[in-house]
């Protein structure tokens, strides 16, 4: 019996051991809170909804994992040794000249989508609902969608009808406001420092170098009369997971390509939990009963940026914004 019971406390022991050692896995700040500090990155080849060819699949085997990071291996490894070319308008458009006729983009030099899947393997960022996808719209959304004023802005962001005006463009074309909250990745620019203190995290964004504040010492949200571009945030620890709440959205809330269409509404939960010295885990969830028809979240890991990040100049000058009201009036004055 003594010797049973020995062996159970051992066991007991190292398990509880076992796990302090992981959790000091985890590095801490001065003060005792989880370490969110440092630059962090975002982007990953895991597609923001699950493509529908999988269905109920939520996570890759390793084998399917390893196969899509070697198609993007061998894409890089394509397009570095791909002659030069002129960029020009075309007419057919294609994955990596533009579309509708528009100018080549970028080269593939300046992107930045990831190298992998991630740890997790998942097959979509989105994980609520179960199907990685986002949910129904409501039906006032889905009546703006259907109406002349919704398909006649698409035309003009899309390059297929003039511009009429500089705010019939997103804020992302006139260098104000892109990623939104939460932020997803792009194909560049998808880069993180984030700052911290016992009462304040700062989240710097690479892209328009814009700077989310949340508080953390219990004082209240701004007035319901003043809304902001990404919102108000407060923060506090569940154990050693960051929680922030973010309410108090003007109407140029943005969530990837919905906009102008988010409402005041939006309500947005996002957790922040530093895994150990390589990964910061991040989930999500959005609720804006006026935009989508029930909440839905998701999961989106971040690793170590490599290097110091740079500003985003964005287009200094806002030439781009008189580029396009000039060939807008020229296209005008062609008809």
């Amino acid at each position: 019996m003594f010797e049973r019971t020995t062996i159970v406390l051992m066991v007991t022991a190292a398990i509880a051991a076992s796990g302090v050692a992981q959790a000091q896995t985890a590095p801490r700040t001065e003060w005792g809170a989880p370490d969110l500090r440092g630059a962090w990155s975002n982007a990953t080849l895991t597609p923001f909804q699950r493509p529908e060819a999988l269905e109920a699949q939520e996570f890759l085997t390793e084998e399917e994992a390893a196969t899509i990071a070697q198609r993007r291996v061998n894409q890089d490894t394509e397009l570095a040794a791909r002659s030069a070319s002129r960029t020009s308008a075309d007419p057919n458009g294609s994955v990596d000249r533009g579309v509708d006729g528009a100018p080549g983009s970028y080269n593939n030099f300046w992107m930045e989508r990831g190298t992998s899947a991630g740890a997790d393997r998942r097959t979509s960022i989105i994980t609520n609902p179960a199907n990685g996808r986002l949910p129904e719209v409501s039906a006032g959304m889905r009546e703006w969608m259907a109406s002349d004023e919704a398909r006649y802005l698409a035309d003009v962001r899309g390059g297929r009808q003039p511009l009429a005006h500089y705010d019939q463009l997103d804020l992302g074309d006139r260098c104000i406001w892109y990623r939104g909250v939460p932020s997803f990745p792009t194909a560049y620019n998808n880069n993180y420092q984030i700052f911290q203190t016992p009462d304040v995290v700062a989240i710097v964004q690479e892209h328009i170098h814009d700077v989310r504040v949340i508080h953390l010492d219990g004082r209240p949200n701004i007035p319901d009369s003043v809304r902001q571009y990404g919102g108000d945030a407060r923060g506090h620890w569940e154990g050693d997971t960051l929680v922030v709440e973010t309410t108090h959205f003007n109407e140029h809330a943005f969530i990837r390509n919905f906009a102008p269409t988010l409402s005041q509404a939006l309500h947005v939960v996002e957790r922040f939990t530093r895994v150990d010295e390589h990964n910061v885990g991040y989930e999500f969830t959005v609720t804006d009963p006026n935009t989508w028809s029930q909440p839905w979240g998701g999961s989106l890991p971040m690793t170590p940026s490599t290097g110091p990040m740079f500003e985003y100049a964005c287009h200094e000058g806002n030439y781009g914004m008189t580029n396009m009201l000039a060939g807008s009036r020229m296209q005008e004055a062609a008809k």
